[in-house]
């Protein structure tokens, strides 16, 4: 991966001079290919990673999986827009495996969540089936420890 994206990837708000500094070029020109990146949809946007435990104990993340019988002339494409669509969505993705599509949604609580399945993805057309599975708690993410304790700092011991 290039390595300006793996920077931006990791912190995008790391100061320009510094980044520019990391990757061997002038702010000009990282600032030049940024704005290509975005030009180009390489860069889709910006966000913040939040702890919302933090935030609100009470917030539930919830992965769905999702067996659907694919369109004709559009397999999974038209079903997983529908449901991209919903604010309540973060996240929709196409998978191999036992079940076709993966749906990442973060709701206020664990009911919220059960009747968005309930009522919205389960009715839709072409959906066979869905299994939930709520997110208890997170210890990384994107490359971001969320709970430093279960990093093991005992260090290495040799017989």
């Amino acid at each position: 991966m290039d390595k300006l994206l793996h920077l931006l990837s990791q912190n995008a708000r790391m100061p320009e001079d510094k980044m520019a500094a990391m990757i061997g070029c002038s702010v000009d020109e990282m600032r030049a290919q940024i704005k290509a990146y975005e030009r180009d949809g390489i860069i889709k946007g910006y966000t913040a990673l939040i702890d919302y435990e933090n935030v609100d104990p009470s917030k539930v993340t919830a992965l769905i999986e999702l067996k659907v019988t694919p369109k004709r002339d559009a397999g999974f494409d038209d079903t997983a827009r529908k449901i991209a669509e919903y604010p309540e969505v973060d996240s929709v993705f196409l998978m191999s495996g036992s079940y076709d599509l993966m749906v990442m949604i973060t709701g206020t609580n664990l009911r919220e969540v059960a009747l968005f399945v309930a009522q919205r993805l389960s009715a839709l057309d072409g959906v066979i089936s869905t299994a939930t599975h709520f997110v208890l708690k997170r210890y990384k993410e994107k490359g971001v420890l969320f709970d430093h304790s279960c990093v093991d700092e005992r260090g290495f011991v040799s017989p």
